[in-house]
């Protein structure tokens, strides 16, 4: 065997080995006079872990400029008036998050990371790859200037006990050439990943028609517009981490309708991105010209008998980036400039109705309609799943509420808000996807006295029932302007459950916060009329549904 030689440089381990037979470990050719060398790359254990935590919080309060640029085209084409304002305060709340370092979203995401290393990669410490990124992880989502909501929970088919620092993250590790580490790493909400979508097709199956007859089930809860990533092929979750890591890409569809498809899967990006934009979903669901920016696929060779697709959209509030680890030190992510961002304002229209929620009744709330725009000032609740499911068990114990909640003529909030820092007097608050808490309308309402709810996207035909029913009504604030809302929110507390963390229910006080009237007290719910009258707008031929150039 071949005597190697370790000789040790700053950041690097070049290997000499003398004589090295054919097939010996090191490979090559026998050479008795020559070295071969291998150059070794020697990473240090805080260089990942400093990297992890600065794309975290970089990720956290600056949109992708590729994102940006999508949204800002679109809102400039968009013809209907709900979806442009909803379009508005994303790209308004975006640039505020950039300027004030806060989240885009309440929904901080579960920490999603694609790791490639390279063979000739070395490590200095003491801590193995997830430990060293979960590391990362904890230290940005706990970072004092910019807490993060810690989303994440243990035991999730049994006590679900929030571990309080966002870890574990989701990490997915592949072993390539070279001696550097590439990693992409993304926040992913919740409410976008609770729709993604398999089928096992068959193999004469369109991927197009399942997509088109698919989108419009997931409802509005993944909060368009964003983009779809899909996987083709492999196995089940092979298809599945390839339409994961497909929405790490940046938008790029209009350049690739400018050159033209090369391949099967361009061509099947610009089918899938424009028969799903002439689905007429919209902005936020509530009826437009766009739902998708850009569609993203990766593909795989599978079983002759399958055809596995997977689905995972990316909402308004998509976050990624990547950084590249050579040896040289910890990688530091590159703010963009403020005036990436487009000058928009927002404003309520004349024809907005200013409500206090302090003296609401029944008979004000009957004369509400569907798409009216409300400017809300006053108390109100907040809950969540938990929440909601602690109430559901002290009424069915008859133990009655805790002390300081009453529900009477009031409105509850769907929101699990960020920490406060500095001077605010919550972090961002945006609405969390409504649909989940359809299972304890009826009780709430019957129950409680309670008025009115607060949310995200569609009602299911339960929650709508319940609605009409008891003459309630569920309105809408807009997902992905976390920040912006929390600046109509002046005062914060908790009033029950604080066991329970960011579902705690806390009471807010808030002026002139924007929501609309998503399901009035007759049931008519702008999520189903909204889409279907742009859908025959598009099919018309009135309006074009993309924003290609």
């Amino acid at each position: 065997m071949p005597e190697p030689l370790l000789l040790v440089l700053p950041d690097t381990i070049l290997l000499l080995v003398k004589g090295c037979p054919v097939g010996c470990p090191f490979g090559g050719q026998q050479a008795p006079s020559l070295f071969r060398f291998f150059a070794m790359t020697l990473i240090k254990q805080d260089d990942l872990i400093d990297s992890v935590t600065d794309a975290l919080q970089f990720i956290s309060y600056y949109h992708p400029k590729d994102y940006i640029d999508a949204v800002h085209a679109a809102w400039e084409r968009e013809e209907s008036k709900a979806a442009k304002d909803a379009m508005s305060q994303i790209l308004i709340n975006s640039r505020m998050c950039a300027e004030g370092k806060r989240p885009i979203c309440q929904d901080t995401g579960i920490v999603t990371v694609f790791m490639r290393v390279g063979m000739n990669v070395q490590w200095e410490g003491t801590m193995d790859l997830h430990a060293m990124v979960n590391e990362g992880v904890r230290r940005a989502y706990l970072m004092p200037d910019n807490k993060l909501r810690a989303s994440i929970l243990d035991d999730p088919a049994g006590a679900r006990k929030n571990t309080g620092d966002n870890t574990p993250a989701v990490i997915h590790i592949d072993i390539v050439e070279g001696n550097e580490v590439h990693v992409d790493i993304a926040a992913k909400g919740g409410g976008s990943e609770n729709k993604s979508k398999l089928a096992m097709l068959n193999p004469s199956d369109s991927i197009v028609d399942w997509v088109v007859k698919t989108v419009p089930t997931m409802g509005a809860g993944w909060c368009p517009p964003g983009m779809l990533g899909i996987g083709i092929g492999g196995t089940a979750e092979k298809a599945c981490v390839m339409a994961k890591e497909s929405l790490m890409d940046a938008v790029d569809i209009q350049a690739l309708k400018d050159r033209g498809p090369s391949n099967r899967i361009e061509e099947l990006r610009l089918e899938i991105f424009e028969r799903v934009n002439a689905l007429g979903i919209g902005a936020q669901g509530l009826g437009g010209l766009t739902t998708v920016v850009d569609v993203k696929i990766k593909d795989y060779p599978t079983h002759a008998a399958s055809l596995p697709v997977a689905m995972i959209p990316n909402c308004a509030a998509t976050r990624h980036t990547h950084f590249v680890l050579d040896g040289s030190s910890a990688y530091q992510q590159t703010p963009p400039k403020l005036e990436d961002w487009p000058s928009i304002t927002w404003e309520a229209g004349a024809d907005s109705k200013r409500v206090n929620l302090d003296t609401i009744t029944p008979e004000e709330v009957a004369t509400w309609k569907s798409g009216e725009t409300l400017l809300l000032s006053g108390r109100m609740l907040t809950g969540r799943d938990a929440a909601h499911k602690k109430i559901q068990t002290l009424l069915a114990n008859g133990e009655g509420l805790p002390d300081g909640v009453d529900f009477k003529n009031r409105f509850i909030y769907y929101v699990g808000p960020v920490d406060a820092v500095r001077d605010e007097a919550v972090g961002p608050a945006g609405p969390t996807t409504s649909t989940r808490m359809d299972k304890f309308t009826e009780m709430m309402l019957a129950d409680t006295g309670l008025l009115g709810m607060i949310g995200k996207a569609e009602r299911g035909p339960t929650g709508i029932d319940a609605i009409k029913k008891h003459s309630a009504v569920y309105l809408m604030a807009v997902g992905g302007a976390a920040y912006l809302v929390s600046k109509a929110i002046k005062e914060a507390r908790v009033v029950a459950f604080e066991e329970l963390g960011m579902e705690a229910i806390h009471e807010f006080v808030v002026e002139d916060m924007p929501v609309t009237v998503a399901v009035d007290s007759t049931g008519d719910a702008v999520h189903q009329s909204g889409p279907a009258l742009w859908r025959g707008k598009i099919e018309s031929g009135e309006v074009k549904p993309v924003y290609f150039v």
